[in-house]
């Protein structure tokens, strides 16, 4: 506040003699006073909520050291599907109709109600994969939820997956996940939209059937490894690396370690053992795959994959879910971990000065065309 007052003190000095000696600019020198006190409040107002999002972010990793409480959601996706149509009626039919409509509804609703049976219930999933497929967590959680109320024999979960692969250990432990689907009875169907390649595939693999979009890229069932290694720069400039192990093999192929052969021999050993084991997942969980002919490390696209027992229809996500909308009671379920005020207020912060940030580029940028 003080600095605040001093600046503004100093540009009142300025122009004030300036409109006495000079009547002609005194316009001139308002405008250019206005100017300078926008500029000076911008920068007070960005410097202000700097500070305030430095604090609340701070704040949030506070926070974020306690454990968040998880959260389960369930969306009833019939009753999206019934929402979506009514809007749409209700936009495009008459008053009259639209009086028809309802009544039909409510009779077949009447007639529904008398026939006691019990439906298919159809559980959604959704499986995004980066490469240390960290939704791992929320998945095993998921499918535990889904287990307690599953009825083996009746039921079905399908996962939207979408990975292009990553860490084998990692995506073993997903393709576990899946497993216990099967393993309690109910029908698994995963549906691929976009990828599910290398671990993905992994995953995909362990389902009663696999849905894939006409483009979706399926397969590579193989195994990668890239290491850089920086042994000859530090040798070129005298820098020792010593490391130190137990065990012939504890380390083959390191950063700074110099690469030989055996430790080579070693390291590609590991990664056709590897290979090996992904390959015997896959022919377990799909006895009708030529392996010779998908297990190169390539992918196919959706049709291609069809044509080699990849997958076992062509058709998207929507589509089936669609279709099945009046057999089946279908229920979006995902585990949420809700976030703190903080972690809410830092995100709301960030997206007022991003917002600020491009109207006040924007202002200067018409102004700058405009002079």
């Amino acid at each position: 506040m003080i600095l605040a007052k001093s600046l503004l003190k100093q540009m009142f000095c300025r122009i004030i003699p300036d409109l006495g000696q000079h009547p002609g600019k005194g316009k001139r020198s308002i405008m250019e006073f206005l100017a300078d006190l926008g500029l000076f409040s911008g920068k007070v107002i960005i410097l202000t909520l700097a500070i305030g999002i430095i604090l609340v972010l701070f704040f949030g990793l506070l926070a974020k050291a306690r454990h968040s409480k998880p959260l389960l959601t369930i969306e009833n996706m019939n009753k999206r599907f019934e929402d979506m149509a009514r809007a749409l009626k209700n936009s495009i039919l008459d008053g009259k109709t639209q009086k028809a409509e309802a009544k039909l509804a409510k009779k077949k609703e009447k007639a529904d109600k008398k026939i006691v049976k019990e439906r298919k219930r159809i559980y959604v999933l959704e499986f995004i994969g980066d490469v240390r497929a960290g939704h791992v967590e929320n998945l095993r959680e998921e499918v535990t939820a889904i287990l307690t109320v599953g009825r083996a024999g009746q039921d079905e979960v399908v996962v939207v997956l979408e990975s292009p692969g990553g860490m084998a250990h990692a995506y073993g432990l997903a393709a576990a996940q899946l497993m216990r689907v099967r393993q309690a009875g109910l029908q698994l169907t995963i549906a691929v939209d976009k990828v599910a390649a290398s671990g993905g595939y992994m995953m995909a693999c362990t389902a009663d059937q696999i849905l894939a979009a006409p483009f979706a890229i399926v397969g590579s069932i193989g195994v990668v490894a890239q290491v850089p290694n920086f042994h000859r720069l530090l040798k070129k400039h005298d820098v020792d690396y010593e490391e130190m192990t137990a065990g012939e093999f504890k380390r083959t192929i390191t950063v700074f370690g110099e690469i030989t052969e055996k430790g080579k021999r070693k390291f590609i050993d590991q990664l056709e053992e590897t290979h090996a084991l992904f390959k015997t997942f896959v022919k377990e969980n799909r006895p009708k795959l030529v392996l010779e002919q998908v297990a190169t490390g390539e992918y196919w696209f959706g049709r291609r994959a069809l044509e080699l027992n990849l997958v076992d229809q062509i058709i998207s996500s929507d589509d089936y879910l669609f279709r099945n909308r009046n057999e089946a009671d279908i229920y979006k379920v995902e585990m949420k971990v809700s976030k703190r005020w903080s972690e809410k207020l830092a995100e709301n912060i960030a997206s007022l000065v991003v917002g600020s940030y491009e109207k006040t580029w924007s202002k200067s940028q018409e102004q700058s065309f405009l002079s």
